[in-house]
């Protein structure tokens, strides 16, 4: 195994903490800015800093929620919504004209990433929690 594998690797055992502390020792020691891993740190909830030197579990399952859709949107996020959940034309016209709503629950990073992305193209404001 190489010198870069096993840095590599020591990298990924790092807790939140210690990557922030690393990220720090590097600017200084080397003079330059980190500015795409503080954008990642910035991604940590408010709530999470204290904890942020224990392990995190990554989240597996969201919620994809429908938050808006413009007028002239509405037909092809129907459309979308209709094959999403293999419904009736009707029950996805009255799903989306009540935005903002829950489409999907539970599903996976993958799926609800695919799903996000049909929405969006299609006109919907889409969030995943």
């Amino acid at each position: 195994m190489s010198k870069v594998d096993d840095i590599i690797k020591q990298l990924q055992e790092l807790s939140l903490m210690e990557a922030s502390e690393l990220v720090k020792a590097i600017e200084e020691t080397f003079g330059v800015s980190a500015a795409a891993p503080v954008a990642v740190a910035a991604t940590v909830p408010a709530g999470d800093v204290g904890t942020a030197s224990a392990p995190t579990e990554e989240k597996t399952s969201f919620n994809v929620k429908i938050t808006e859709v413009p007028a002239d949107k509405k037909i092809p996020v129907i459309k979308v919504v209709k094959n999403i959940l293999n419904i009736g034309l009707a029950d996805a016209k009255t799903k989306v004209e009540s935005a903002p709503f829950v489409l999907l629950e539970n599903v996976s990073k993958e799926d609800a990433e695919k799903y996000k992305k049909e929405l969006v193209e299609a006109g919907a404001t889409v969030q995943l929690e």
